[in-house]
């Protein structure tokens, strides 16, 4: 381990498939130990793990950081948002956590929309409208499927709260994945006893929200981690809060995520309210607000495409009036939860890798509009996007949405943003700093920018076109069984 200026912490990000971990430097941002340990997730409709691996794999993945997690003055953990961990008298779960893939609580989703004053109520009370991945949904599922594991049941939390209280011994949250749940009020930031209430689901069970940049508590005594007794906890908060946090985002940057699904969001100011429910009106983890919304095929659905073409998913030829909607997995943005891939324009000459620039064109058409929803009126629509997420370092990826975005386009050289934003809240709590400031002064944007194109208007016309033209099909295929 080289020699570090200033004091080391820990940024932790616990996601679906593992958990990872980075040792910092606080004062120059320099990453001087990581580790990463596996989990598993069930299969299917239900997507599942228990939390025990998640405290397992934090465990392993520190013991590869070696002496230098022993010598870290704060830990902070972002994790995966959503999920519902259900834990009895003795801290330990109930059964496994339902995840925020698990779409199973897909009718209670609609049924609490409907039954608490529709889509414009959520809106407003909670910043969203819920939709199967939201906790409050989960917690309906469990009360109508599982009665006794719901009596059972003395504590919930959310995955990072877990690692947090398992650190700690104190039950903790923050604003960011908190506004994730569907039980927390945005327009007072206090947990909403209306929705609780119609849920049945007892305030008491719930964690306290922690402020940003207040002390989350000490690690406690009995751990069987490498920290110090008494290194400070974070509050900590979900991954795109945290990744937001990483970045060190100003109100009004956008950022583009390209991963399995794709996300687009920004800092703002505001409190955001989207009735439409397109836009997750989400805290951060400072104090404002993290407008996102969300394309549910993104890298895997054009992987695919290259796949059955036989292809490397760089192999790219201009589209030349082809346009394939990659709805694979149905689609979010737009709404379209049963849709299928669509292909229009199909000719005798038409080669295999304009079909699959089509299909990059597509995926990225939609997280275009989306953003178009995310960002202000009074954006600044010629800033650079950042372009995050495993898709981003792709040379196919980086074009198709210079073209269509007419954006300068920069690629960040960290990784792992979630656990590094992260790691500038736990190095805030040392130096009384905002930790975005602290992820600038870290330098974390630093990385190539891509100057802007000419925007390629032909083919979002053509796009737009072919969509609203087989709206009537798309839409029929979402009431098919």
């Amino acid at each position: 381990m080289s020699a570090a200026e200033g004091p080391l912490v820990v940024g932790v990000d616990t996601s679906t498939q593992s958990t990872k971990v980075l040792v910092v430097d606080a004062a120059t941002g320099q990453v001087v130990a990581s580790g990463q340990a596996p989990h598993t997730v069930t299969s299917g409709a239900g997507r599942e793990s228990d939390p025990r691996q998640w405290w397992d794999a934090l465990r392993e993945a520190l013991r590869q950081c070696g002496d230098a997690a022993h010598e870290a003055a704060a830990v902070s953990v972002g994790g995966q948002q959503h999920g519902l961990v259900t834990l009895d008298g003795h801290g330990e779960p109930v059964r496994p956590a339902l995840l925020w893939n698990d779409v199973r609580s897909a009718p209670q989703a609609r049924r609490l929309t409907e039954e608490l004053g529709g889509a414009k109520f959520w809106a407003e009370r909670t910043g969203s409208v819920p939709a199967a991945s939201f906790t409050v949904t989960k917690w309906a599922w469990l009360a109508e499927n599982e009665p006794e594991a719901l009596r059972a049941t003395k504590a919930v939390r959310l995955p990072h709260d877990y690692l947090t209280e398992r650190l700690t011994g104190e039950g903790t949250t923050d604003r960011g994945d908190v506004s994730g749940t569907g039980w927390w009020a945005s327009a007072t930031e206090a947990y909403d006893d209306e929705i609780l209430a119609h849920v049945g689901l007892d305030p008491a069970l719930l964690p306290r929200v922690v402020r940003p940049g207040e002390v989350a508590g000490t690690v406690r005594d009995s751990h069987d981690l490498p920290f110090s007794k008494g290194t400070l906890v974070a509050p900590g908060t979900g991954d795109n809060a945290a990744a937001a946090l990483g970045l060190g985002l100003r109100p009004g940057t956008p950022v583009l995520s390209l991963g399995t699904s794709g996300t687009v969001y920004a800092v703002s100011e505001r409190r955001p309210a989207d009735p439409t429910g397109t836009v997750a009106g989400f805290a951060d983890a400072r104090g404002e607000w993290l407008p996102l919304a969300c394309t549910l095929n993104c890298t895997l659905a054009v992987d695919r495409v290259a796949a059955l073409l036989g292809l490397d998913r760089e192999a790219v030829e201009p589209a030349a009036g082809l346009t394939l909607l990659p709805y694979l997995d149905g689609e979010r943005t737009p709404n379209l939860p049963n849709a299928s891939g669509l292909l229009h324009g199909l000719r005798h000459d038409t080669t295999a890798g304009q079909l699959l620039q089509a299909a990059y064109d597509g995926a990225v058409h939609s997280l275009l509009g989306a953003l178009d929803l995310v960002l202000e009126e009074e954006a600044d629509r010629s800033a650079p996007l950042l372009l995050i997420g495993g898709g981003a370092r792709g040379a196919a990826w980086q074009q198709t949405v210079r073209r269509l975005s007419g954006r300068p386009v920069q690629i960040p050289e960290a990784k792992e943003l979630v656990a590094l934003g992260a790691a500038a809240q736990a190095a805030g709590l040392l130096t009384g700093e905002d930790p975005a400031a602290v992820a600038r002064r870290w330098n974390t944007t630093r990385g190539p920018v891509l100057e802007a194109v000419e925007r390629d208007e032909a083919t979002l016309a053509r796009i737009a076109g072919v969509l609203s033209d087989a709206s009537p099909l798309l839409e029929r295929n979402t009431t098919a069984d």
